[in-house]
């Protein structure tokens, strides 16, 4: 497991790049953290990172969202905190995203853990304090 602490949101430009040298070849991204945790600050900071100038926002009643990166590839970015049961995931066609080759960064992925590809990377985001954050990667 690796971590990275976060002090203030001063430093969340670099836990981004923390995450973002840590994901490898993993397409999958699932972001647990309680509410407020800070998932979708997270995501804008790695959609940032990676040169989006889109306006990151939580997909909450959308559930997905797409973002254009620097280099032209795309970062989808689900929230699945209204899901009820799993099923509801291939409502949206989850699987031609999870499985396009795109990043997806997926808050609220205890919702649907059972359609979680194998090779997902676990990120956990820990509040420690009022503004300060535990990082957690676990493969």
């Amino acid at each position: 497991m690796k971590q990275f602490e976060i002090h203030s949101l001063d430093e969340l430009d670099r836990a981004a790049e923390f995450l973002c040298d840590n994901i490898g070849d993993h397409r999958i991204v699932a972001l647990y953290g309680p509410m407020g945790a800070g998932k979708t600050t997270l995501v804008s900071a790695v959609a940032r990172y990676l040169g989006s100038e889109d306006t990151v926002t939580s997909p909450t009643f959308s559930i997905v969202n797409g973002y254009d990166t620097a280099d032209g590839d795309v970062i989808y970015h689900f929230d699945f905190y209204r899901l009820n049961r799993p099923e509801e995931a291939f409502d949206i066609g989850y699987e031609e995203y999870f499985y396009s080759g795109a990043l997806c960064l997926v808050e609220w992925p205890e919702k649907i853990e059972s359609l979680l590809p194998d090779d997902t990377l676990i990120v956990r985001i820990t509040p420690t304090g009022d503004h300060s954050r535990t990082l957690s990667i676990e493969e």
